[in-house]
């Protein structure tokens, strides 16, 4: 009897063995496939252009091949819920930044979570917000604008893309931190805003520096604030928010990679790996150097630390929303 069942399980380990070792080998060649890496926006902008760099260089250093997909409609909601519902087996992504947060807290009855149902894999780049001011507004400074706000002298007001974006959010944020109060101005798109902001027909715009800097460098708006611990060597002459009295205010927009809820912890450590060693070539230094952005270390970028940051703007942005009273849509 124990010859027999000695038998069977040798036959069995026979039949096993090849699948088991196909298994692991599939799992030790990660990514032995495409991987598809869906971007909430159209091709174009500048999100879609880092999404595009990120999976070049992906692929250079893992030896396989990465995909950007625009899955566009409701702000970023589509592309969200593909992701979401896809195999959490690493082969679908999400490249985003910071105005993912917001797509739960705007579309509540889509019953999303950015904490529960997202594996965060890690970030890429880190944006400086730019408060940038129109030239006919006669503000010199963010001392000097601050204390005529807080005096009465200057009622101002902002413009942002819309109800819901980063810059409408930061701009509050800022506001509140600050403890002064300003019109927001919300436009469809940031391209109106920025355009009125020239005209001087609103007074300041808070974006990030990949909008802002080349205005400034040319002339045609006058930025005032950057949210970085240094100066921007890429702007030199604009100081930064604990120079101008708000030192709170430490905003950066961070762009990176999520997965569905539930990946195994080796392929999420491998493309990791990948993002640490894509980030360190010297094309996409360059690219982070031109849009005055920041590589984010070590630590930062991890899948931990990119994690404790989801849950921290979560719960930041979900109780400014209530405060300004976002309305849902």
């Amino acid at each position: 009897m124990k010859r027999r069942i000695a038998a069977a399980l040798a036959a069995m380990a026979l039949c096993l063995g090849p699948a088991l070792l196909q298994t692991a080998s599939a799992k030790d060649a990660f990514p032995s496939k495409p991987v598809t890496i869906i971007v909430g926006v159209a091709p174009g902008g500048s999100l879609d252009a880092l999404a595009r760099l990120v999976a070049t260089e992906l692929g250079k250093v893992t030896g396989g091949t990465f995909v950007v997909e625009n899955v566009t409609g409701a702000g970023g909601l589509l592309g969200f819920q593909r992701m979401a519902r896809s195999a959490p087996d690493g082969y679908t992504l999400m490249f985003s930044n910071q105005s993912m947060v917001l797509i739960p807290i705007l579309y509540p009855k889509a019953d999303l979570d950015i904490v529960r149902d997202t594996t965060a894999v890690g970030t890429v780049a880190n944006v400086p917000m730019v408060l940038s001011v129109s030239n006919q507004s006669g503000i010199k400074d963010l001392p000097s604008m601050l204390a005529g706000m807080r005096a009465g002298e200057h009622k101002l007001n902002f413009g942002s893309g819309g109800p819901g974006t980063t810059a409408h959010l930061a701009e509050a944020l800022f506001l509140q931190m600050a403890g002064v109060k300003a019109e927001l101005i919300q436009y469809r798109g940031s391209g109106p805003a920025i355009s009125d902001l020239i005209g001087g027909q609103i007074q300041a715009v808070l974006d990030q520096t990949v909008t802002m800097l080349p205005l400034h460098n040319g002339k045609q708006i006058k930025a005032i604030a950057v949210a970085s611990k240094t100066r921007l060597p890429q702007m030199p002459d604009v100081p930064t928010f604990a120079e101008g009295g708000v030192p709170q205010f430490d905003l950066q927009i961070w762009n990176g990679l999520v997965g569905p809820k539930g990946m195994p912890k080796d392929v999420v450590d491998k493309l990791s790996e990948a993002i640490t060693k894509a980030v360190q070539t010297p094309e996409f230094r360059e690219r982070i150097d031109t849009l005055a952005s920041r590589i984010p270390s070590a630590e930062e970028r991890s899948p931990a630390t990119f994690t404790k940051a989801l849950q921290r703007d979560q719960q930041q942005f979900s109780d400014l929303a209530k405060k300004i009273g976002l309305e849902a849509r």
